[in-house]
């Protein structure tokens, strides 16, 4: 976690070069061959000498253009249920970060049983598995591979390709790009310097920004404005809403309500803790020990013991967790029953109908070119 922190303050120094540490040159030199090679892969698309592979459905991509958390498996969980309530058959795909799936085709989900565990399918494809059960999940390296599965097994007829931003062999109808409002770009440097995937000219190709977080930030950025106006992007504020908390192994809701006055051990292994203690905080609990850990941690027995001892020490009245996280303790059952998760949903500002509407007529359109 201290190595973690350190790379935090590197990329949130605001880039200046007047103030540059030894680490910070270093890291400035490997992100020129870096950005050198990103942008001439781009080059290559954008002119079509390489070609991305257009499969028989539409296909919406929902990416970012920075590392960390921007709210990815909330807006995938949200689009997935509005394009099934609006009559589709959605289907979602995933490489699956962090899971120890070997095949070339994984089937998280075939829309009516879980059929892999968090820890062979990555955390989040099987969070999306447990909070949407009548969607298919696929997870593999190739998503014009899983894709093909998607379609032809499930009768998919649109596909949510999870953070494909980058990933462009597959051709994307809409292509979502996901903005944190409190920190969008970083310090305007690419890896390992700052922590943008890709140059910023490449948000040209973003069908629209979904600027998540958008209570917590602080407001439309000046480069992204100016982009979204040149390049004729729609801008969408979104908040991730706390809506209630689930026992650990989903046996027991409770409404949100219910965290006030409440004494709590939290822990978390995200890229934004804060973001988790501030939804805490506001929701009127008492956090007595909240401990972070790396993002997609995954958590041995005796970090779970620690925890365990801390809560009985402090008398706390639970212990309380990211649904994320608690996806990578599903292993440990004994832990995984005391504890509590809280779900959060994405919600538009100041409501889901024009971006609802933007999706439903990309698609219609998309269907018409066919």
């Amino acid at each position: 976690m201290p190595e973690m922190k350190y790379w935090q303050r590197i990329w949130n120094d605001g880039g200046s070069v007047s103030r540059y540490t030894i680490i910070q040159i270093i890291a400035f030199a490997i992100s020129l061959p870096y950005l050198l090679i990103i942008n001439f892969r781009n080059w290559l698309y954008d002119r079509k000498i390489i070609a991305s592979v257009k499969l028989p459905c539409p296909v919406i991509s929902v990416g970012n253009i920075t590392v960390g958390g921007t709210g990815k498996t909330p807006c995938v969980i949200m689009l997935a249920r509005m394009l099934a309530s609006n009559g589709f058959k959605p289907a979602i795909l995933s490489r699956g970060y962090g899971g120890k799936n070997t095949k070339a085709v994984n089937i998280v989900s075939d829309g009516k049983n879980i059929l892999l565990d968090g820890k062979t399918a990555g955390d989040e494809p099987f969070l999306m598995a447990k909070s949407l059960r009548s969607i298919p999940i696929i997870v593999g390296p190739r998503r014009i591979k899983t894709g093909i599965v998607a379609i032809n097994l499930f009768g998919a007829n649109v596909l949510i390709c999870d953070d494909t931003m980058q990933h462009r062999q597959i051709f994307r109808d809409i292509n979502l790009v996901l903005l944190d409002s409190h920190d969008p770009l970083g310090n305007g440097h690419v890896l390992p310097r700052g922590k943008l995937r890709e140059s910023i000219t490449g948000l040209r190709r973003a069908s629209a920004f979904v600027l998540t977080r958008a209570n917590e930030g602080q407001g439309k950025n000046k480069t992204i404005e100016q982009l979204a106006k040149t390049e004729n992007i729609p801008i969408f504020m979104s908040t991730h809403t706390p809506k209630d908390i689930v026992k650990g192994d989903y046996s027991e809701q409770w409404p949100i309500a219910e965290l006030k006055g409440k004494k709590v051990c939290a822990f978390c292994g995200i890229a934004k803790p804060d973001s988790f203690k501030k939804t805490l905080l506001d929701t009127g609990a008492q956090i007595l020990s909240f401990d972070i850990f790396p993002d997609h941690h995954r958590f041995n027995k005796n970090e779970l013991e620690k925890i365990k001892a801390k809560f009985i020490d402090c008398r706390a009245d639970l212990i309380i967790t990211t649904q994320k996280d608690g996806m990578r303790v599903q292993e440990f059952p004994e832990f995984s029953n005391m504890i509590y998760l809280l779900r959060i949903e994405m919600e538009f500002i100041p409501s889901s109908e024009s971006f609802e509407n933007f999706i439903l007529d990309r698609l219609a359109i998309a269907q018409k070119i066919g």
